[in-house]
C-alpha cells in the first residue's frame, strides 16, 4: 500500500483552515494544520511534510507566510510550496514566486480546483523522483541536469531550483536553440500561470545560476516568441 502524502496547511483563520483540511482528508491525504509561522517551523524543523500550503498573512505577521517560505527554502529546495491567500495583487504573486513557491493561488479558487492543482503538483514530484536511466541525464556544456537526483549543477556546483523552475530548465535544456513559448513552458511545468509569472520564474532561474557564474547567459529571451537554452 502506498504511503499517504502529508499536506501541511498554515492558515490563521480556523474555519478556513478546517475547511481545507477536510477537503484534503477526503482526497486521502494526511493533514497537519498550523495557525502561525512559529508553530509551523517547529514542526517542519523536526519533519518536513510532502507539501506546504501557506497563507501570506498569519497571526500577528502580515507577511509571515513570505518569511515561512524563505525559511522552508533554506531547509529544502525540493519541498513543494503553494501560497493560498486572499491577497491577489501581482506584486504578492511575484514576491511569492521569487521566494521559491511552486504555485500562487487565491482563495476564490474552488476546492475542486485546488485539489486538482495539488494532485498535479504531486504527479510532477513523483515523476521527478521516479528512477531514470543514466542516459536521461542532460549535459549541456557547464550544465548537468539529473532527474533521478532531482538536481541541477552548473560548473559542478548545485543550483537550488524549485520544482517549477526545474521543469522550465529541463524543457529548455532538452532542445537547446529551440524556442519555447510561455504556454509550452507552462505545459512542461504542469502549471497554469500568466505571462508575468513565467517571466518572474525565468528571472529567478537566471539569478540562481548567476550566483554561481555571474556571466551565465544560458537562458536567452527571444522577444515576442519565448525563451531558449543556448550552450
Amino acid at each position: 500500500m502506498a504511503t499517504k502524502k502529508t499536506v501541511a496547511i498554515v492558515e490563521d483563520e480556523p474555519a478556513i483552515r478546517d475547511n481545507y483540511a477536510a477537503a484534503f482528508t477526503r482526497e486521502g491525504y494526511l493533514v497537519r494544520t498550523y495557525p502561525n509561522r512559529p508553530q509551523a517551523m517547529t514542526a517542519f524543523t523536526a519533519r518536513l511534510p510532502d507539501l506546504a500550503v501557506i497563507d501570506i498573512s498569519l497571526e500577528d505577521e502580515p507577511e509571515g507566510g513570505f518569511e515561512l517560505c524563505r525559511q522552508l527554502r533554506a531547509l529544502s529546495a525540493e519541498l513543494p510550496i503553494i501560497f493560498l491567500t486572499a491577497r491577489d495583487s501581482e506584486l504578492d504573486a511575484v514576491s511569492g514566486l521569487r521566494l521559491g513557491a511552486d504555485d500562487f493561488l487565491t482563495k476564490d479558487l474552488s476546492l475542486a480546483h485546488l485539489i486538482a492543482r495539488v494532485n498535479a503538483l504531486f504527479r510532477r514530484v513523483d515523476a521527478l523522483r521516479r528512477p531514470t536511466e543514466a542516459t536521461q541525464i542532460i549535459r549541456r556544456g557547464s550544465l548537468t541536469l539529473d532527474s533521478e537526483k532531482m538536481q541541477v549543477e552548473w560548473n559542478g556546483q548545485v543550483v537550488l531550483l524549485s520544482l517549477t523552475e526545474f521543469w522550465i530548465v529541463h524543457a529548455l535544456a532538452r532542445h537547446p536553440g529551440h524556442v519555447k513559448n510561455r504556454q509550452q513552458l507552462m505545459d512542461a511545468a504542469n502549471v497554469v500561470l500568466d505571462d508575468n509569472t513565467i517571466t518572474s520564474h525565468i528571472k529567478r532561474v537566471r539569478r540562481k545560476f548567476q550566483v554561481i557564474d555571474p556571466k551565465f547567459d544560458g537562458v536567452q529571451t527571444v522577444y515576442g516568441m519565448g525563451y531558449r537554452w543556448v550552450d
